[in-house]
């Protein structure tokens, strides 16, 4: 059967550094840290202190309080993120097929933080069992794109992918998948997390996953530097809207790129750590590339999954290197989590976005807080550090992987008719 183009057509974002789009892309290209001490609750007796936090956002200005205290923070962060995208993408919800739109969402997690307050709340009280009605509804993680489909009246494809840190790359690759096989039009796509909780920052410390630089929680986030001691957790939400190309050109439909193939591969070594020769992330970007129909040449930027991890960025480079050849040095390589941090289950998410910003707007978001050369790291690599480049944009690959040895890639091109 003849495979359906896939466009991009609307974007919502919701960021440590931003909370739409284009606040996020504006820090992103001026390359500032999201990280900051811990405000949601007191981090004095933990390893680490602070994290990349949503910042000056309510959700009493987006939604009603009475339906938003039925949900939990990370289904609140996709209805944000949602809303903006569908109304990026101007579609006309009174002419559409419902249908025929789908949603398909990641998340890590899901309601943590419900989950947590839920348990400690009868921990502490006297054995008595009184638990919020909503408190299912709302800890489980596929309720966000039921959420979604309640609220828009789409019928189409809806469930929640999870994959830790690749859950959203995964939503949006089966949102791809649907519509080029013809079973949807549109799917609002993408991922939410709200990891900065307690109960999510003891389980990494005890995990020894995360950066312990409470001296400077700004520059703790330091992809490919010599000194990188971990990752930075983030929160927040993005979200896509994938549509038939023939579909968003019969409504005239503004198109920020064409989603041009996707891959995914599983490592099948280890809970937490990467395969130390990086089998499974060879597989999944040869895997995307034969996908897409494209050669290594034809990569002009890796957003990596870079999580300032000292075996995973290694890791991830010398894979890059195997796969790209000499390619590997006329690309520009960075990582967003330097300025954002780890969003979890939103990761892909967030740097799906910042992949169609990049080919829309020439500019290559940088990797910030590079202090000191890696000697396991090639420095001829360019990895764009601490300043932004401008480049023309034709192809992006963006890379995700998950605790539990998952992976995935997306390969966005800019769309040209």
């Amino acid at each position: 059967m003849e495979l359906k183009r896939v466009v991009i057509t609307g974007i919502g974002a919701l960021t440590p550094i931003g909370n739409t789009k284009d606040e996020y892309w504006d820090n992103l290209s001026k390359g500032v840290s999201g990280a900051a001490p811990i405000t949601r609750f007191d981090a004095s007796k933990f390893r680490t202190k602070f994290a990349c936090e949503v910042k000056n956002f309510d959700i009493n200005d987006h939604l009603d309080r009475k339906e938003a205290r039925k949900m939990d923070p990370n289904s609140q962060y996709g209805m944000v993120v949602g809303d903006e995208a569908i109304k990026d993408s101007g579609l006309d919800l009174d002419v559409i097929d419902k249908d025929r739109v789908g949603v398909i969402w990641g998340s890590g997690i899901g309601g943590l933080k419900t989950f947590q307050d839920e348990v400690v709340s009868y921990a502490l009280g006297d054995g008595t069992p009184r638990f919020n009605p909503f408190f299912i509804p709302k800890m489980i993680t596929d309720i966000t794109p039921g959420w979604l489909s309640i609220k828009y009246g789409f019928r189409g494809p809806n469930y929640a992918t999870v994959s830790a840190c690749a859950s959203s790359n995964h939503a949006i690759n089966d949102a791809f998948t649907y519509i080029r096989l013809g079973k949807a039009s549109v799917i609002l796509t993408g991922g939410s997390e709200y990891g900065v909780v307690e109960s999510a920052m003891g389980g990494f410390n005890a995990l020894k996953a995360l950066s312990e630089r409470n001296d400077s929680p700004e520059t703790a986030s330091r992809p490919f530097d010599k000194d990188r001691d971990g990752f930075v957790l983030g929160d927040g939400a993005a979200a896509l809207v994938l549509e038939d190309l023939d579909h968003a050109l019969a409504r005239g439909a503004k198109i920020y790129a064409e989603v041009l193939g996707g891959g995914m591969s599983a490592d099948a070594y280890h809970i937490t750590a990467p395969h130390p020769e990086g089998l499974g992330i060879l597989k999944v970007m040869k895997d995307t590339l034969s996908d897409a129909g494209l050669k290594p040449e034809d990569i002009d930027y890796v957003n990596t999954h870079g999580t300032s991890t000292p075996l995973g960025d290694v890791g991830e480079l010398k894979a890059i290197q195997a796969v790209f050849g000499e390619h590997a040095y006329k690309l520009n390589i960075s990582s967003t989590k330097s300025m954002t941090g780890h969003l979890l289950g939103a990761a892909g998410a967030i740097e799906a976005v910042a992949s169609l910003l990049t080919i829309e707007r020439g500019i290559i978001p940088p990797t910030i807080n590079h202090f000191t050369d890696d000697p396991e790291i090639d420095a001829k690599l360019n990895l764009t550090f601490n300043v932004a480049q401008k480049r023309d944009v034709n192809i992006v690959m963006s890379n995700t992987f998950g605790f539990g040895g998952h992976n995935t890639s997306l390969v966005f091109g800019k769309y040209k008719g």
